[in-house]
């Protein structure tokens, strides 16, 4: 073979299986490739940038005194398909009859004068998230499916808000004003994990 057939040879391009490779061998040896790993988050559109602004607003709806039109200024629109549920009259008095041994009198006046309301009372549930999961570790593990580990942030809240004749006779809030989790998911077969389970899953039937 001469000079030039030779010159040819080694200018030829590898193919796009052998440059993945070598990328991958190249992270492998760096810092992990973190910055290559998936980062992902979920949203309830809401005006609020925090838990504690959500439950600031809805200390400012007063039982008794607040109209339902003055809810949407607050940022509890109840016409909002995406973050709010009404809830069937069933459900409500399920939820919110008094238990056992417990006298109707003794409940909060909101929701008993919504039980005796009956269908003449609706009570929303709002659900506001703001929740962001990045993959950490190392990118080789986590790409070939061996190992991941996924850190999850942010908050959620939730409301219950009961509108009887246009206007509020109850609110309430809970939820998790900071969320701060560590998801981990270890798979000893790495790419043959999701095979052996589907045969798994055969033999079983």
């Amino acid at each position: 073979m001469n000079d030039t057939s030779t010159l040819q040879a080694t200018r030829r391009p590898r193919s796009p299986t052998a440059l993945a490779t070598a990328a991958l061998l190249v992270c492998a040896q760096l810092s992990g490739c973190g910055s290559l790993l998936p980062r992902s988050s979920v949203e309830a559109r809401s005006p609020f940038d925090s838990y504690e602004a959500a439950q600031r607003a809805l200390e400012r709806i007063e039982p008794y005194k607040t109209p339902a039109s003055d809810l949407v200024a607050l940022g509890f629109d109840l016409a909002d398909a995406r973050n709010v549920r009404i809830i069937p009259y069933p459900d409500l008095v399920a939820r919110l009859a008094p238990h056992a041994g417990v006298a109707l009198a003794d409940i909060d006046p909101g929701l008993r004068d919504c039980i005796l309301a009956r269908l003449g009372c609706q009570a929303f549930e709002f659900k506001l998230t703001r929740e962001t999961r990045t993959r950490e570790g190392n990118f080789l593990l986590d790409f070939l499916n061996f190992q991941r580990h996924t850190a999850v942030s942010g908050w959620r809240f939730e409301a219950l808000v009961v509108v009887r004749d246009g206007i509020v006779l109850f609110r309430s809030a809970g939820g998790e004003p900071r969320i701060d989790q560590l998801e981990q998911v270890r798979n000893p077969l790495g790419p043959l994990q999701s095979i052996g389970e589907s045969a798994a899953a055969r033999i079983k039937r």
